[in-house]
């Protein structure tokens, strides 16, 4: 009797669901306990899964803490809002639509918890503080700066160097609202904090990089 030759099929499709709880103990234990201080088993019992199904979506803790914080900036900032599409109507509004994304992440409760456990844990573990680097904020700025170029090309901005102009514009969304968040003093209720703070940074950032008649 002939070997069987049919081709494998490939394993047993991972459970979205499960992928998503398992993120989301992973949002609420990192920040909570510290990179450190949280086990893959610890992540299991929060997600109600087995710690097999945790490793079998995430190879390792350094992959796992990576996806929570790209899934975490995903939330809010999905890669659709960067592309620069004229489509997508006048510029000033497809600016708006990053920032108050960007506003909201960087507000948010979750992204303060995890900003003030980077500050802690930072000095002490630089590959963490690369990793966090390199998938939170770096990405946005990559993706940001990518926004810039098309729009240059496209004559709806006139940006020299869209990489500064891109940190540039972040730092001015994060405001004084962030800097009180991290050091947990109350939100003052001012303009600092919402859509009159950003339509004043997109006025800033279009009156330098309007382009030029």
């Amino acid at each position: 009797m002939s070997a069987d030759r049919t081709p494998k099929g490939p394993g047993r499709p991972k459970d979205p669901e499960k992928r998503a709880a398992i993120l989301d103990a992973a949002k609420r234990l990192f920040p909570l306990r510290g990179f450190d201080g949280v086990s893959m088993d610890a992540i299991a019992g929060e997600a109600g899964v087995s710690k097999l199904t945790v490793y079998s979506h995430f190879s390792d803790k350094d992959t796992l803490f990576a996806e929570t914080v790209k899934a975490k900036c995903e939330e809010q900032l999905p890669e659709a809002v960067f592309r620069a599409e004229p489509g997508r109507g006048p510029i000033r509004e497809q600016l708006r639509a990053i920032a108050s994304g960007f506003h909201g992440l960087i507000l948010s409760p979750e992204s303060v918890a995890f900003y003030r456990m980077m500050a802690a844990q930072g000095e002490s573990s630089g590959k963490l503080g690369e990793l966090f680097y390199e998938v939170g904020p770096r990405r946005i700025l990559d993706a940001f700066e990518a926004f810039l170029i098309s729009a240059n090309h496209a004559g709806s901005l006139d940006v020299p160097d869209p990489r500064r102009a891109a940190g540039h514009f972040f730092c001015l969304i994060k405001g004084e609202a962030h800097m009180r968040q991290l050091i947990g003093c109350p939100l003052c209720g001012s303009d600092c904090e919402g859509p009159e703070h950003i339509e004043s940074v997109l006025e800033l950032f279009l009156r330098a990089y309007a382009p030029r008649a």
